[in-house]
């Protein structure tokens, strides 16, 4: 790559351009191709003239001169042989059901000039799957760059690049065998908007077709061409989720998700598989894993709405860097790197360094900078055949000062330069470690084993205001310090084994986990007697008190043990089966750090049943069972331990298939309710103190469609709809919320994001993209005194990506709406959503 952008800089220098050259290439001696189109950028560096290029490509290229296959062990290999025997070097890509792969500098010296077989068999035993595969083309895509393309039937399938003394094989693996087949990720994963596979759900990778439970994933492309900034924008196009009300600061690790109506309140966050415990820089996420609905079976104590899992970018085998720079309006800048590549000639060890640091981006009239920086360094050892070792660190800070202001009586906002606060300073800092081991025993059973270990701290300074008068002066204000540390410790073992029972395959999951939390907690302040703040023209130039240091006087500690059981039986081709179950045993103590504390152990069975038929490979009807069970750990007025809260969901639901397997839907209808609710504490005073309530039951039910894929070639969609009623069932407070809709849910909400990116010609690259995002009418507190308005919010951009160099400029609210993106207590408490914001972006890639 580093060659290429050399090339390009050399080529940039040349006193003549050449828009279109028509050449013709003779692939190999007595053979005939059809006129190609040549641009400048195909010229090699050192030729001047066309005739200098035509001689330096017969001599750089690769003749294929056979295309064989051959069925070996249920597999089928695709041999390419070379003229001089040549190695060639080839990468790979999927684009909905179809495996391509690229191999450079090489031409075909074919009778034909092309290759193609269709539903080739794989050997006397498989004819019964041969159809798995149904095609197999290889073309010349351009003078030096040959296209092979394997069609799966439903899904792309899965090939191994084995070098030959002849040229090269593609050891291919049909979809039917990749289903069953745990995949290891040995390099970047597959652009485009449709994932056939995930692991959150069970632990193992698996088609999403056989998870009897809607779970949704947002791939790296799609990250990539909105240019998502933040964790909760990485979730806008995934139906039933919103942001929370707990967004007090600018701080990414304010994030509060609200998914099927229930908060996560980051507790459902996982990284890898593994608890997470700080914020994910999105430069690290190769994409996002959503799974809704109770998920305690696997993951253990969690809220009922669902699991956000983020699967980190690994270290590759092949070199790989990339640089780039974003820049945008409010003096917002983010440069940042991502290196890979073997440490070793052997490469059995590798390393990946991603890191960014980003400054700016706030709109508010503050003296506080705003900036996020992480590093995120790991690094793989491959001990033997069968065993892996993955280590990983993660360092974290943020400064912010954007947080709550108050809405005017008619719904309307204040000055959108304005700060409601005479002083705003929120800081948090995080470190993140740990490792995975894997190991294989054999072919059907291997080992797994995971730890990592977060502290994190937080610190909070505001003088905040307490009421609004006369829609202008805000007053009553009230100085305090917060200041937070969490230590969090996670460890899990666990063994996958497949093995049959006559006809029934299973896959087993059998495993223990572990986790440890430590949360300290202090907190200072009192009212202050300042001048009125006018919203429409403040005056910050006044003596400020000072506040007392907020000393960490309070600790609580949770401790969880679970073990866990789970099958994934296959009764047929189209039956499946997905049953297991969980039992934890968690403690909880909280109190004074020097003195006494009250102590709560509770236990719990989870049980996981599904369903799943599917009556043609493009459709799956599911229906599924699944509870989940959460300690309540909070603060309340009197320091008393909260009752565990139940989650119980009754889900069903179709998965089909559209264009060959290209575009993927999900269409989900639930019933989900959570028993022994926490609130925040109705008054303002003590909510800002992290005291809570406990309301009783809620239920959510709805109905979820999700689609994702590609309609034509360069043309993406990822789309979806949401119908959320929510209701409050059972109260125990007084006055009764019974019959009261949730805080911040909407009762329907839709996204659509697409893009198109053109295919060939002169402006192959060039694309462009368009995301429309609504959020219906809310509710602004949990008593519904009050309703936070519906909003359209249209996002657009416009890219160019070829031969390792991206430019991007991304638009969001580019209408400059005003909206509100959550609301907390009530109509002095809002978060508003951003204004109009641009961004530059440019990047290499080596």
């Amino acid at each position: 790559m580093t060659m290429r952008w050399a090339a390009g800089q050399r080529l940039q220098r040349l006193s003549w351009t050449v828009s279109v050259l028509s050449v013709v290439v003779a692939a190999s001696a007595g053979a005939t191709e059809p006129a190609k189109v040549l641009q400048a950028r195909d010229l090699p560096a050192s030729a001047k003239t066309v005739q200098e290029w035509t001689a330096q490509v017969e001599a750089a290229t690769a003749q294929i001169t056979a295309i064989r296959l051959v069925p070996i062990a249920g597999r089928l290999q695709v041999q390419i042989d070379t003229a001089d025997g040549r190695t060639l070097q080839a990468t790979t890509r999927e684009e909905g059901n179809t495996l391509i792969a690229e191999i450079a500098n090489a031409v075909l010296a074919l009778p034909e000039q092309s290759f193609r077989a269709e539903k080739p068999a794989f050997s006397a035993e498989r004819n019964s799957v041969g159809t798995d595969i149904t095609e197999v083309t290889a073309t010349q895509v351009n003078a030096a760059t040959v296209q092979i393309r394997i069609v799966g039937d439903v899904i792309a399938p899965l090939a191994e690049i084995v070098k030959s003394d002849q040229g090269l094989i593609l050891s291919v693996e049909p979809d039917e065998d990749a289903a069953e087949e745990e995949i290891t990720v040995t390099g970047e994963g597959a652009r485009g908007y449709r994932v056939p596979n995930a692991s959150t759900a069970t632990r193992t990778d698996t088609p999403i077709r056989d998870i009897p439970q809607s779970i949704q994933v947002v791939p790296r492309q799609v990250l990539e061409d909105r240019n998502v900034q933040r964790e909760i924008e990485s979730l806008e196009t995934i139906s039933g989720m919103v942001q929370g009300g707990d967004n007090n600061a600018a701080s990414p690790e304010a994030s509060d998700v609200i998914i099927r109506g229930f908060s996560t309140r980051r507790a459902g966050n996982f990284r890898d598989g593994i608890l997470s415990g700080t914020f994910t820089p999105i430069g690290v996420i190769e994409q996002v894993e959503v799974l809704k609905g109770p998920a305690s079976v696997l993951f253990g104590a969690l809220e009922p709405g669902g699991v956000i899992n983020y699967v980190t970018r690994k270290p590759l085998a092949e070199p790989y860097y990339r640089i780039g720079i974003d820049v945008g309006n409010y003096g917002f800048y983010q440069p940042s790197i991502d290196l890979s590549g073997p440490l070793t000639e052997d490469k059995n060890v590798l390393y990946r360094l991603i890191a960014a640091y980003g400054g700016g981006g706030g709109f508010k009239d503050t003296s506080v900078s705003e900036f996020i920086t992480s590093i995120s360094p790991s690094i793989s050892f491959k001990l033997g055949d069968r065993t892996t070792l993955n280590l990983f660190y993660e360092y974290g800070k943020s400064v912010g000062n954007v947080a709550y202001e108050p809405l005017l009586s008619d719904g309307s906002f204040i000055p959108k330069n304005v700060s409601p606060y005479y002083s705003l300073e929120v800081e948090s800092e995080n470190q993140r470690f740990g490792y995975t081991l894997n190991h294989e025993f054999n072919d059907n059973w291997q080992l797994r084993h995971g730890f990592s270990a977060a502290f994190s701290s937080f610190f909070y300074k505001a003088i905040e205001y307490g009421s609004l008068l006369e829609d202008r002066f805000l007053s009553d204000f009230f100085a305090f310090k917060v200041a937070e540390a969490e230590d969090k410790y996670f460890g899990l073992i666990d063994v996958v084994g497949k093995f049959k029972t006559g006809s029934i395959s299973h896959q087993l999951v059998a495993g223990f986990d572990f986790n440890r939390e430590v949360n300290y907690f202090g907190f200072s302040g009192d009212a202050v007697d300042l001048p009125r703040l006018d919203i429409f023209n403040p005056n910050y130039n006044v003596p400020l008190p000072e506040i007392p240091p907020a000393l960490l006087t309070d600790l609580g500690i949770s401790q969880s043990y679970g073990v866990y059981l789970q099958d994934q039986i296959a009764f047929s081709d189209n039956l499946k089966m997905l049953i297991g179950g969980r039992y934890d045993w968690i403690s909880n103590e909280t109190g004074p750090i020097d003195g006494d504390r009250t102590s709560q152990n509770d236990g719990a069975f989870s049980p996981r049943i599904g369903l799943v038929y599917q009556p043609s490979k493009n459709v799956s009807l599911y229906t599924s069972y699944v509870q989940s069970f959460r300690p309540a750990s909070g603060r309340n007025q009197d320091n008393k331990p909260f009752e565990p809260t139940r989650g119980t969901q009754y889900e069903i639901g179709v998965k089909v298939d559209f264009l060959d397997g290209k575009l993927s839907t999900t269409l989900a209808a639930y019933n989900l309710t959570k028993t022994n609710v926490l609130t925040p504490d109705p008054d303002p005073d003590l909510a800002r103190q992290g005291f809570q309530v406990q309301v009783g039951e809620q239920r959510s039910r709805g109905i979820e469609l999700d689609v994702a894929g590609e309609i034509l070639p360069g043309w993406n969609i990822i789309a979806s709809y949401a119908l959320t009623d929510t209701q409050v069932t059972e109260d125990n407070s007084i006055p009764s919320t019974v019959g009261n809709r949730f805080i911040n849910v909407p009762q329907h909400q839709a996204s659509l994001w697409s893009t198109y990116t053109i295919q060939e010609g002169d402006l192959q690259g060039l694309g462009f993209g368009l995301g429309l995002f609504y959020v219906g009418e809310r509710q602004g507190d949990l008593a519904n005194s009050f309703q936070v308005r519906d909003y359209l919010r249209t996002d657009a951009a416009i890219y160019y990506r070829r031969n390792g160099f991206n430019a991007a400029i991304n638009v969001r609210n580019l209408f400059d709406i005003d909206y509100v993106s959550s609301a907390n207590f009530g109509t002095l408490y809002i978060n508003r959503g951003n204004p109009l914001t641009i961004v530059g972006s440019v990047s290499w890639e080596f």
